[in-house]
């Protein structure tokens, strides 16, 4: 079965379950899921329902599309994603961008959680992306090309909206949210990065790295889709952090700065 065929079975499953047209999609990282339980008119479909569609098997990513109003605004949320450490090629990976888009989503949300490279950072930390260095190996638009969905070799110059960026900046300094801007940079996982991949990462430019965002970030970019990143920082990353990594910490991370990143959210469907 073909991966554009593969697509339009999953749009049009949902299209039994759902007439909904969604102008924002976010997709919610490790420990981040639970913002999509405070939509309003929730409907829920979980991956699994979704004929040949990959499952996630990954604590804390449930698995679900969510769909839901707020603000008054149509959203569908990713509540949890598809990794390629998982062993799904990124075509596959970054299917749900693709039903996105045919849904109807004009503006893409992305969070994920992230080590901190930048040593002025601190766990909790949250972090607008500005930018990204793909050092996964692998890019989604290797392969096929799906021409439906945009041109084959999309401008990524400016990826992370610079006028969204400033518009959520300025939002949060009014409600007194705390926000950092950098660099994230994408490893393949799922082993944790070396102190020695760390330096490097810094020397590059990196403030952050994860195991994310970039494919879903470049399939957007492709469908015409503007995309704002956040990183939530979980943890130090090795050679920063006197302790070993674990997805434990992560996690305990996440839930410690729950209330913020919500609201950090709300104020960006609000505001865009």
């Amino acid at each position: 079965m073909t991966l554009s065929t593969r697509i339009q079975n999953a749009v049009e499953f949902i299209r039994t379950r759902t007439d909904a047209v969604p102008t924002i999609g976010l997709i919610l990282g490790s420990g981040l899921g639970d913002f999509a339980d405070t939509l309003e008119n929730r409907l829920v479909i979980p991956f699994t329902d979704i004929p040949d569609f990959p499952a996630a098997t990954v604590p804390g990513h449930t698995g679900a599309f969510v769909f839901g109003t707020s603000h008054g605004k149509s959203v569908v949320c990713l509540q949890g994603r598809l990794h390629y450490y998982e062993g799904h090629p990124m075509s596959v990976l970054t299917m749900p961008v693709r039903i996105m888009a045919k849904l109807g989503v004009e503006t893409l949300v992305l969070t994920n959680a992230a080590g901190g490279v930048n040593k002025d950072y601190r766990p909790g930390d949250l972090m607008l992306i500005t930018d990204h260095i793909n050092y996964s190996g692998s890019n989604p638009l290797i392969g096929e090309h799906l021409e439906e969905f945009g041109p084959r070799f999309p401008d990524v110059s400016d990826l992370y909206s610079s006028r969204l960026r400033l518009k959520v900046k300025l939002a949060a300094v009014e409600a007194g949210i705390s926000l950092r801007q950098g660099v994230y940079m994408m490893f393949s996982g799922p082993s944790y990065e070396t102190p020695a991949e760390i330096r490097m990462a810094r020397i590059l430019g990196a403030d952050a790295v994860g195991m994310s965002t970039v494919p879903e970030a470049l399939v957007a970019a492709q469908c015409g889709i503007q995309v704002l990143g956040i990183s939530c920082i979980t943890n130090l990353a090795a050679g920063v952090s006197p302790t070993k990594l674990s997805h434990q910490e992560v996690m305990e991370t996440a839930a410690r700065v729950h209330d913020t990143f919500h609201s950090l959210v709300d104020l960006i469907l609000k505001e865009i």
